[in-house]
């Protein structure tokens, strides 16, 4: 069988599962007795190991099916998630980490076999379990006393008990007035089969090979998705014996034992006529998901490719369905342009033009923003792994803390989504090893033992706000201004007249870090200068507040979106460029004689601020022209909260903007963010007002 056009929704989902295993069994270790939490690690660690078997990933199979073993017995009650058994299986999980991050890069699990987490696993599940009592034989199941509205009682048979619709039992009259065999058979598959619902699947086509299926309890959708236990019950028309259908079954992979049933004229007849409303509803939802009389085999040969459908299309389907709605406006309008280009008469054509434009503006807006709500993924898919990562630093650095997130449900663009990251790791590793005190130290302090370090999101205009706040010592901005003096990153003049922004600022410059000693996780510092040319190549912006002995604050300031934005287009000389609108706070007509220095440097005062002037022709190297203007047109744009004016020649106006990547032809500087292609054909470069500032 070849697997290998399934390895892309094996990656996809083996993450899923792995990141729920990893936020539950978080849970499990702060409430052992919770039923749900118990119930939903079992299912995530069931499918993982079936989803490693059917690829042909033994080891990882096996491990998932240790695994596996431990979350039954917690969930049958025979044991308890001591700190030890969470531990264990938390190297669990990583060690699976591993095995996918092998597979992702070679397409192979690799020869890790892990041994001694299986080998503590079992030692755990042998002292846990003391010699346990080994699950009921099928034959007790069996022996089950038959339900009101069953169609057969269980006998010594060994078939369970099911409950016919009125067609159904037509259809088997039907078949044994037409001399054909109808019999009840219930399967039974052996406990320690990982792929149920595949088995399953099996016996169908088998039968299927037989005559025709025109029951099954539990219906064919539940088995599909193994929601059901060790066995399942069909109704089976044939023209074969007894003997054969189950001896045909029986040579499936995994199956115990089928146990077949004849039923016969006199059953139906005298099947109980006083089935409740409600059981009759139950059966005909089940005949339309077994599909009577057509095969159920079939059935799920048609639906079995749904689910990975289903999880794979990441898009909500109510977006997918406003899309829909808008490209077939869209072919409206189309069609109108066409109608109107053939019309006779010239005035009706020219108003008819100006109306479908109107049309077509607003339907493309609207397609705009229909797009990029599709392109919109909750930040809660990066930071769900952080609560597990802060967890371990506790355990490492035998430091308190809690980690307390919110606005995990903020929408982020997809591109952002996959690079934010890394920026947002290094800044809790580092509230977590520099900024958080020990905690002999918060005792002294009168602090709280455990520390908390908190990560907040949230939406302000067209960004997206996330903060990484600590309740630590905060950080000592006189500490920051000695080490640079000593590393000669400022000159001790400089650190005299430094404000304390400016100071820490310098965290920001590569390789600088205040941390006493170098470790494995990081002192505040370490990294930040990855964290600041990541976010800003993203088009975002980050800065650090502190208050020393209370705590420190990172903001990020993100763009919602890397793909369409609205942009202020400019001139300089002849040529065009876009400014971003999300950077731009007002824009000034200034007089040449308001313009004072500073060092040399020209600045403007304005409503209460200083602020500088960046002449764009200047910066990027366009001639100055000989004509000198009564006022200058400048544009504030900020920086978080650090404000530039830029002096441009002449404003055109507000649009709406795709960005186009330059790409690798052209050696960027970081001042142009993208290209951009106007309505008339004319490229425009996109200004990042960040790098400008």
């Amino acid at each position: 069988m070849d697997v290998s056009q399934y390895l892309e929704i094996f990656i996809d989902e083996t993450r899923e599962h792995l990141q729920s295993l990893n936020e539950q069994i978080l849970i499990l270790e702060k409430e052992p007795e919770n039923v749900d939490t118990i119930n939903e690690i079992f299912r995530a660690a069931h499918s993982l190991k079936g989803m490693a078997g059917t690829m042909g990933y033994k080891r990882m199979q096996r491990l998932t099916h240790d695994m596996e073993n431990v979350f039954s017995e917690i969930r049958n009650g025979k044991m308890k998630a001591s700190p030890k058994l969470v531990d264990v299986l938390f190297k669990g999980l990583d060690a699976l980490e591993q095995y996918l991050d092998v597979i992702v890069n070679s397409g192979d699990e690799g020869t890790e076999d892990n041994e001694d987490i299986i080998k503590v696993l079992n030692e755990i599940l042998n002292e846990g379990l003391g010699g346990a009592a080994e699950p009921a034989a099928p034959a007790a199941a069996a022996s089950a006393p038959a339900a009101a509205a069953a169609t057969q009682a269980v006998g010594e048979s060994g078939v369970k008990p099911y409950t016919l619709a009125e067609h159904e039992k037509s259809a088997i009259e039907k078949a044994l007035s037409e001399k054909m065999n109808a019999f009840a058979m219930t399967v039974y598959i052996q406990e320690t089969c990982i792929l149920k619902a595949a088995r399953a699947f099996l016996v169908f086509k088998a039968l299927e090979d037989l005559g025709t299926v025109i029951h099954s309890e539990p219906a064919v959708q539940d088995i599909e998705d193994e929601h059901f236990d060790f066995d399942f019950t069909v109704v089976l028309l044939t023209d074969k014996d007894a003997e054969t259908a189950k001896k045909k079954v029986e040579n499936v992979s995994e199956i115990k034992i089928a146990c077949v049933e004849a039923i016969t004229m006199d059953a139906v007849a005298t099947a109980s006529a006083t089935e409740t409303k409600a059981a009759a509803e139950s059966a005909s939802v089940q005949q339309k998901d077994s599909g009577a009389p057509a095969a159920a085999a079939t059935q799920q040969k048609a639906s079995a490719g749904k689910p990975v459908v289903n999880r794979s299309v990441r898009v909500d389907i109510d977006k997918l369905d406003d899309l829909m709605n808008l490209v077939s406006e869209l072919i409206i309008a189309k069609n109108g342009l066409v109608s109107i280009n053939t019309a006779d008469v010239a005035g009706l054509r020219e108003s008819g033009f100006n109306e479908q434009i109107e049309y077509l503006e607003r339907i493309t807006t609207n397609l705009h923003q229909s797009v990029m709500k599709t392109r919109m993924v909750p930040i809660e898919n990066v930071v769900s792994r952080f609560p597990r990562m802060i967890r371990d630093i506790s355990k490492k650095l035998d430091k308190k803390m809690e980690l307390y997130m919110s606005g995990e449900e903020t929408e982020l663009d997809r591109t952002v989504i996959d690079e934010i990251g890394d920026p947002l790791m290094h800044m809790l590793r580092n509230a977590a090893d520099h900024g958080l005190e020990s905690n002999e130290e918060r005792i002294k302090a009168g602090k709280p033992e455990v520390g908390s370090i908190f990560l907040n999101a949230y939406q302000d205009g067209n960004n997206v706000v996330i903060e990484v706040r600590d309740d630590g010592k905060g950080v000592d901005v006189e500490k920051i201004k000695k080490k640079a003096v000593e590393k000669g990153t400022i000159t001790s003049e400089q650190a005299a007249t430094m404000t304390d922004k400016e100071a820490i600022d310098l965290l920001f410059r590569p390789s600088f870090s205040t941390a006493e000693k170098i470790s494995d996780l990081s002192g505040r510092g370490v990294g930040l200068d990855v964290v600041k040319s990541k976010i800003e190549a993203l088009g975002g912006d980050v800065e650090a507040k502190t208050v020393l002995g209370e705590g420190t604050t990172f903001i990020v300031r993100l763009p919602l979106t890397l793909a369409i934005i609205q942009a202020l287009m400019v001139e300089l000389g002849q040529e065009k460029y876009a400014i971003p609108l999300g950077s731009i706070q007002t824009i000034e007509d200034v007089l040449p004689s308001d313009i004072k220095y500073v060092q040399t440097k020209e600045v403007i005062h304005l409503r209460g601020n200083v602020i500088p002037l960046i002449r764009l022709r200047k910066v990027l190297d366009i001639p100055e022209d000989d004509f000198a203007p009564e006022s200058l047109t400048v544009v504030i744009v900020a920086k978080g909260d650090r404000l530039a004016g830029l002096v441009i020649d002449n404003l055109i106006g507000q649009q709406e903007i795709v960005i186009k990547s330059i790409g690798k032809y052209i050696n960027n500087n970081k001042m142009i963010g993208g290209a951009t292609i106007l309505g008339d054909g004319e490229v425009a470069l996109i200004l990042d007002a960040n790098a400008i500032v």
